[in-house]
């Protein structure tokens, strides 16, 4: 959820855009617009900054851990190859029964 104090400050610094007729109502005003934006934001799909910062740090990791293990399955795939091409090699350089 969005820190409260924002909504207050929010509020505060439209109520402080009224003409001066309207701050009689300030303190009421402030309520009211600190209401109606606590229930809009609160209908939007919203997380904290602490939120996201901690979604972000886990999805680094996550993506150097897929780094990682792409890496290594990179090296067991060239393993894998290269020793078949060396038994493909040695096959080819045994001699066959058709040379006696």
């Amino acid at each position: 959820m969005i820190d409260p104090k924002s909504f207050d400050d929010l509020a505060k610094r439209l109520t402080e855009a009224l003409p001066p007729g309207f701050r009689q109502f300030q303190a009421e005003m402030e309520k009211n617009l600190h209401v109606a934006l606590q229930a809009a934001f609160s209908k939007l799909d919203l997380v904290t900054r602490e939120e996201f910062d901690v979604q972000q740090a886990v999805l680094a990791r996550t993506r150097a851990k897929l780094e990682a293990l792409e890496k290594q399955v990179a090296e067991l795939e060239n393993k894998t190859a290269s020793g078949k091409r060396r038994k493909s090699a040695e096959k080819s350089a045994e001699p066959g029964e058709d040379e006696h």
